[in-house]
């Protein structure tokens, strides 16, 4: 659990740690530099139970913080935790006996309740709802190159994946999709228990909220590496075509393109005239193109279900012959 000036919110994150029902954990909280009252509220906790241990470092930014609690954990397993959330009582035990019973599968997730309004905060409120649809590996998969399929504090993994496969990178985006994308790319299996094990708490200065590593366009240039290496090793199609012409879909696309993947056709709703020198047809002609792998760059969550059944109905194979992003 890195923590970052969360004494308001602290205690309470704690707390829901010390109710599991499964008993067998370390709770290491990695202070990056607090200014307000945070070490001195894990201090205090560390006083009277020893599975809370406490580690303090200059303030250097939640990789380091997240790095250095993975390099002191003893355990085969690591949850994380937020200082700002709240795991339910049974969240540790749920996903201890998952991964007991399936060795294959290297991170499980959950179902995460919004901890928001939902009403002036309508667009976190969609993405846990969008993140509670996709509950299977497959799911999982399919879907990573839309958003970060995981909650980040909600997750479960295997000390040995990080070992293997590498922690948390430094970078300019954020740090827990990029470690699902490489991960998923190395062919770790993903998973989640479907119950609502963590409240995902959304407070005003949450980190994904005041930072640029967590904007929309620092998604898009972690997205486009890894989506450009997908399409080089898994699209065997000889032409490509993104869904998706307007300018804020462009300027979405331009990650991916300066990674040197240059669609050969844009679909939009109606036949233009061509962009940036790619024709542009009407999504009714997609038959009239045979050959095609169609990319999905449109960003509104109903016209991507809209995208997706209509690309089934033409008995299109998601994974193989289309994809959202």
């Amino acid at each position: 659990m890195p923590v970052y000036n969360a004494g308001s919110t602290l205690a309470i994150a704690i707390e829901s740690i010390l109710a599991q029902d499964f008993t067998d954990w370390e709770l290491i909280a990695v202070d990056d530099g607090s200014s307000d009252n945070s070490n001195q509220v894990l201090r205090s906790y560390a006083a009277v139970d020893s599975r809370i241990r406490c580690f303090s470092l200059p303030h250097q930014g939640i990789v380091p913080a997240l790095n250095h609690g993975l390099s002191m954990a003893q355990g085969d397993y690591i949850a994380r935790m937020d200082a700002d959330d709240y795991s339910y009582p049974a969240r540790l035990r749920l996903q201890w006996q998952y991964m007991e019973a399936h060795p294959q599968t290297g991170l499980v997730g959950s179902l995460v309740e919004y901890g928001g309004d939902p009403l002036s905060q309508q667009g976190y409120a969609s993405h846990v709802g969008w993140l509670n649809e996709l509950v299977s590996p497959a799911d999982i998969s399919l879907n990573r190159f839309v958003d970060a399929p995981m909650a980040h504090p909600s997750v479960m993994f295997r000390k040995a994946i990080a070992l293997q496969h590498g922690a948390y990178r430094e970078q300019d985006g954020p740090e827990d999709y990029e470690l699902w994308l490489r991960w998923l790319e190395k062919g770790v299996i993903m998973d989640k228990v479907p119950e609502v094990l963590l409240r995902w708490n959304d407070p005003p200065d949450r980190l994904s909220r005041t930072s640029e590593a967590y904007s929309l366009m620092a998604f898009e240039r972690v997205k486009a590496r890894y989506l450009a290496r997908w399409l080089r090793d898994h699209n065997s199609h000889p032409k490509l075509a993104v869904w998706g012409a307007g300018r804020k879909t462009r300027r979405r696309l331009a990650p991916l393109m300066e990674s040197g993947v240059k669609p050969d056709f844009f679909i939009d709703l109606f036949d233009q005239q061509a962009l940036d020198g790619i024709p542009v047809f009407s999504y009714k002609k997609l038959k009239q193109y045979p050959g095609i792998f169609v990319l999905s760059y449109v960003n509104n969550r109903g016209a991507r279900a809209e995208i997706r059944d209509f690309l089934k109905k033409m008995q299109l194979t998601e994974g193989k012959d289309f994809l959202l992003a």
